[in-house]
C-alpha cells in the first residue's frame, strides 16, 4: 500500500517561491490570482461538494469504457483517472494501487467532490475547464495546501460537434511520480472520450429522424425535430422557420418542457405568426435526444412593422428606408411600436440604450424616414469638451438648416455646457429641424436632466443580453450588410447557438465586429463554429439557468453596471460578500473581462 503524508511546504508562500512560480509558470500566476479573488482558502481541508447535481450520462457513457481501459493500463501504478463534467464535478475516480484511492479520498476527490476553480483554487481539472485546454499543475502549484503532494494532468473533453466542453479527463499522481510523458496519454484517452461522444451524437440524430418520420406520417401539421445540433423540418414547416431559428427553437423548449414531458401553447415565430405548438421530449433510454414540435398556425398578430418591409437593425448601414429592427422579443415589438410612433411626430426625440446598441444608427433612420430631406450633423460629446466653441458654432447651423441634427451622449456634457445647449434646443423650429440626442439609460439628477426634458419623444433600446431571442435574426441582418453580395453567406447552426448565448457587453457593435472578423476567416463561405474567434466558440451557461437564476443574473448585472463594473462597490450595492459575487459571476455566466474590483 502506498501512503502519501501530507507535509506543508513552509516556503511555499515565501516572495521567493511565489516569484519562481509566477515567472516561470505565468498561467499559474493567472490561477492563483483567480482563486484569491474568489476567496479560495488555501488551508481548507475538505473539497465542496455537489452530490444533488445532475448526472452527466452521455459523458459517463462515452468515457466509461475509455477510463476502465486506461485504468487496467495503470494497474499496480501509482496513478489515478480522474473524470469530471463540464462545471469541474467529479463523476468517476479509478486508481492503479488502493492506496492511491485511500489517499484521494482523505483529502476530498471524490464523486461529487468540486474541483471549479473558483471552489478550490489551482488544479488542473478545475484551470483545464476555466482555460479550455489542457493544463498540468505539479505540487506546489496548487493553490490549496493539502493537494500539493499532488500532480496532475487534465485535458477537456469536447462535444465533437459544437466544441462545448463537455467535461475533463485527468490523470493524477505524487509529485514524485510525475512526468510531462502523461499529458500525452490523457491527450489520447480524451480524444477517444469525444470519439465515442460522436457515436452517440450520431445514435441520437437516428432517434430524431425515427421520431420525425413517424410523427409526419400520422399528422398533417408542421413538423420540426431539433437538438442543440440538428434540425430536421417537414415542409409545411418550411415557410414557419429556418436553419437560423434553431437557437431560438431549442432555447424555447428546454424552457417549457422544463420538468415535464410534453407542453401545449402558443408560440409566436418569426413575421409575428403565432402558432399552437406541442412539443415532446424525445428519449433515449434516460436521457434527452431533442425534442418534435407540432405547429399548427393559429393568428397573424398585427404587424408591427409594413410588412415586407426589408430589416435592418441598430448596428447595420442599411440603406435608406431601412425598416424596424428585426427579432421576435417582446422588447424588439416594443422598438418597433415606438419608433414607428416617434416617426410620425416632430417633437425632439431622446434615445437611450447601452453603449453599441445603435443609438445613432436609429437616429439616422429616423432622418431617412422623414425622407432624408438635408444633412445629417452629428455632434459628439468629446468635441464639445475639447472645443466648445466649434461644437456650439455646429449646433447652431444645424438648428437652422433643414435636416437632424443628433447630439450624441447628451449625458456626458459638462454641466455649464449643457446648460448653453438648453438654451438652444429650447428655441430650435421642430417643423424645419428633425432633433436627436442619444444618452445611456437613466442619468444623474443634474443639469443633464434639464437637457433630457427638452427630448420629450423617448426611445429606449434594450441590451442585446436581454433579447438573446433576438442575436439570430440581427446577426443575419449583419451578416448581408457585412457580405455585401447575395446570396450571402450562411451561419451555421452551432455558430447561431454559440452567438446567442454570448453575453455581448459592446452589444450589437460587439457582435458586428465577432461576424466580421468570422467573414474572414471563412473567407466567403458559411461561417462555421470554427471561424469564430476563440472566445466566442463556447456555448452558454445561461441557457441552463432557472428563471429564478436569470433573474439573480439580471440583478447582479444592473449592480455592476450602477457600480461602473467594480465588483467591490457591486458586492456592497447586493449586499454580499465580493467572494460570493466572483462565484455567482461564474456560475451565472456573466463575462468579466469589462469588469473591474
Amino acid at each position: 500500500m502506498v501512503t502519501l503524508a501530507f507535509q506543508p511546504d513552509p516556503d511555499l508562500d515565501s516572495p521567493r517561491s511565489l516569484e519562481l512560480v509566477s515567472r516561470h509558470r505565468p498561467e499559474i500566476a493567472r490561477s492563483w490570482q483567480r482563486s484569491a479573488r474568489s476567496g479560495v482558502r488555501r488551508d481548507a481541508v475538505t473539497l465542496p461538494g455537489r452530490l444533488d447535481g445532475d448526472r452527466p450520462h452521455r459523458l459517463l457513457r462515452a468515457a466509461g469504457a475509455v477510463v476502465e481501459r486506461l485504468a487496467r493500463r495503470l494497474q499496480g501504478q501509482h496513478f489515478a483517472v480522474v473524470l469530471a463534467d463540464a462545471g469541474a464535478r467529479v463523476v468517476d475516480v479509478r486508481a492503479g494501487q488502493p492506496g492511491v484511492l485511500a489517499w484521494l479520498d482523505r483529502v476530498g476527490v471524490v464523486p461529487g467532490a468540486l474541483l471549479a476553480e473558483e471552489a478550490v483554487g489551482t488544479n488542473a481539472i478545475g484551470c483545464a475547464v476555466e482555460e479550455r485546454r489542457p493544463f498540468a499543475v505539479v505540487g506546489v502549484e496548487h493553490y490549496r495546501e493539502n493537494l500539493r503532494r499532488l500532480s496532475d494532468r487534465a485535458v477537456p473533453v469536447r462535444h465533437p460537434v459544437t466544441g462545448v466542453v463537455k467535461g475533463a479527463l485527468a490523470l493524477a499522481c505524487r509529485t514524485e511520480d510525475d512526468s510531462v510523458l502523461l499529458l500525452p496519454l490523457v491527450e489520447e484517452a480524451a480524444a477517444r472520450i469525444e470519439d465515442a461522444l460522436a457515436e452517440d451524437t450520431a445514435r441520437h440524430e437516428r432517434l430524431l429522424l425515427d421520431r420525425f418520420l413517424q410523427t409526419t406520417r400520422r399528422s398533417a401539421t408542421a413538423v420540426v425535430c431539433l437538438n442543440r445540433d440538428l434540425l430536421i423540418s417537414n415542409t409545411l414547416a418550411s415557410p414557419l422557420v429556418s436553419p437560423a431559428d434553431q437557437s431560438f427553437l431549442w432555447d424555447w423548449a428546454t424552457r417549457v418542457l422544463a420538468g415535464r414531458d410534453e407542453y401545449c401553447g402558443e408560440l409566436r415565430l418569426a413575421e409575428d405568426v403565432v402558432v399552437q405548438a406541442r412539443c415532446a421530449v424525445v428519449r433515449d433510454d434516460d436521457q434527452e435526444a431533442g425534442v418534435v414540435i407540432e405547429m399548427r398556425p393559429r393568428a397573424t398578430a398585427p404587424p408591427c412593422a409594413p410588412r415586407g418591409a426589408q430589416q435592418h437593425l441598430p448596428g447595420a448601414r442599411g440603406g435608406a428606408g431601412a425598416g424596424a429592427v428585426p427579432g421576435r422579443s417582446a422588447a424588439a415589438e416594443r422598438v418597433r411600436r415606438e419608433l414607428a410612433a416617434v416617426a410620425g411626430d416632430r417633437r425632439p426625440v431622446l434615445i437611450s440604450g447601452e453603449p453599441g446598441t445603435g443609438k445613432t444608427f436609429l437616429a439616422r433612420h429616423l432622418h431617412e424616414r422623414d425622407g432624408a430631406v438635408g444633412a445629417v450633423t452629428v455632434l459628439e460629446t468629446a468635441q464639445c469638451r475639447d472645443d466648445p466653441a466649434a461644437w456650439f458654432a455646429r449646433l447652431r447651423a444645424g438648428l437652422v438648416a433643414p435636416g437632424t441634427v443628433v447630439l450624441q451622449h447628451i449625458d456626458e456634457l459638462p454641466g455649464d455646457l449643457a446648460w448653453r445647449a438648453v438654451g438652444l434646443v429650447e428655441g430650435a423650429d421642430e417643423q424645419a429641424v428633425r432633433l436627436v440626442a442619444t444618452a445611456r439609460p437613466g442619468g444623474s439628477q443634474d443639469v443633464t436632466t434639464r437637457l433630457r426634458d427638452c427630448f420629450p419623444a423617448r426611445l429606449q433600446l434594450p441590451p442585446l443580453r436581454q433579447v438573446a431571442e433576438d442575436v439570430a435574426a440581427i446577426a443575419q441582418v449583419l451578416v448581408r450588410d457585412l457580405a455585401g453580395c447575395s446570396p450571402a453567406p450562411r451561419l451555421e447552426p452551432a455558430t447561431l447557438q454559440s452567438l446567442t448565448g454570448q453575453v455581448w457587453p459592446g452589444n450589437v457593435r460587439e457582435l458586428r465586429a465577432v461576424l466580421s472578423s468570422a467573414l474572414l476567416r471563412s473567407g466567403g463561405r458559411n461561417v462555421a463554429l470554427k471561424h469564430l474567434p476563440p472566445e466566442y466558440r463556447t456555448a452558454p451557461i445561461r441557457h441552463r439557468l432557472t428563471a429564478l437564476q436569470r433573474a439573480e443574473r439580471e440583478a447582479l448585472l444592473n449592480a455592476l453596471d450602477d457600480s461602473g463594473g467594480n465588483k467591490l462597490a457591486a458586492a456592497e450595492l447586493l449586499g454580499i460578500a465580493r467572494s460570493t459575487l466572483y462565484r455567482k459571476i461564474r456560475i451565472l455566466g456573466i463575462d468579466g473581462r469589462c469588469l473591474s474590483g
